[in-house]
């Protein structure tokens, strides 16, 4: 049995972002590794770049916005969806899933939702239900899985730093909370809160009103286990020192271990 590392992170423009991710990359090798909001086409992902560091990937770009992936260090993870089942409408670039070493591993970037209320609320909580639909579906499948993204969700008052200024935030209304709850009560365990189930873990830190010095967090990034896998969690945590980087991302790489 050996242990394997697990990460996701919004790296928030990784052509923008691409030295600072492979810095990153070297100096923690971790064996998978989900991105979010890629925010470049297609044909400009930096997959050679990449390649010679011996990560193979999987994705899904979208100019401008959005645009998820899945590094593997040790082989090409093998892609069973590209996208979201439940709208063939929705062209966004926001899920997808790939096999990497027998366990079925997710790259989630949920809808933001802001402003709310709204269609863009709207459409956060109709991708929710479509996410939910999908991971029974996994659930029912019995296999290992890993849900790793950015849910754009503050799950508790705990998630995020004491303030009243964000009372009319699409990350924190009781509707997007509730969605999270139900995915959890599916039988999904939330890895990082079940090796620290008490304060913080913060995962994003605002650009604005210095909220990075200021340490005003909160947990948007989280990787859920099926009980196919849960059994396997050894460990976790968040890498903040990523966060305190020039040119940073927003948010900070949140990781497991799992033995395999």
């Amino acid at each position: 049995m050996r242990v394997v590392k697990i990460v996701t992170f919004n790296i928030n423009n990784i052509n923008k972002r691409l030295e600072n991710l492979i810095a990153w990359l070297v100096k923690t090798w971790p064996d998978v590794v989900c991105l979010q909001e890629l925010k470049t086409e297609q044909r400009a992902f930096p997959a050679r770049r990449l390649r010679e560091l011996g990560y193979r990937a999987v994705w899904q770009g979208e100019p401008s916005w959005n645009g998820i992936a899945i590094l593997s260090r040790e082989c090409d993870p093998v892609v069973t969806r590209t996208s979201l089942p439940g709208n063939p409408a929705d062209q966004q670039a926001r899920y997808i899933e790939a096999a990497v070493n027998g366990v079925l591993i997710t790259s989630i970037y949920l809808p933001n939702g802001n402003p709310q209320p709204g269609p863009k609320f709207n459409y956060k909580l109709a991708w929710f239900e479509r996410l939910i639909t999908h991971a029974a579906e996994l659930l029912a499948a019995d296999v290992p899985v890993v849900l790793a993204g950015d849910y754009n969700v503050v799950p508790t008052a705990q998630d995020i730093y004491p303030t009243r200024s964000l009372d009319n935030n699409a990350l924190i209304q009781p509707e997007s909370r509730k969605a999270f709850a139900r995915l959890l009560s599916q039988g999904w365990t939330d890895a990082l809160r079940k090796l620290q189930p008490n304060g913080p873990l913060w995962t994003f830190w605002d650009y604005k009103r210095e909220r990075w010095p200021a340490d005003k967090g909160m947990r948007l990034d989280h990787l859920l286990l099926s009980p196919k896998v849960s059994g396997r969690l050894v460990d976790g945590g968040v890498e903040r020192w990523v966060r305190g980087e020039q040119n940073a991302s927003d948010h900070a790489p949140a990781w497991i271990e799992l033995n395999v």
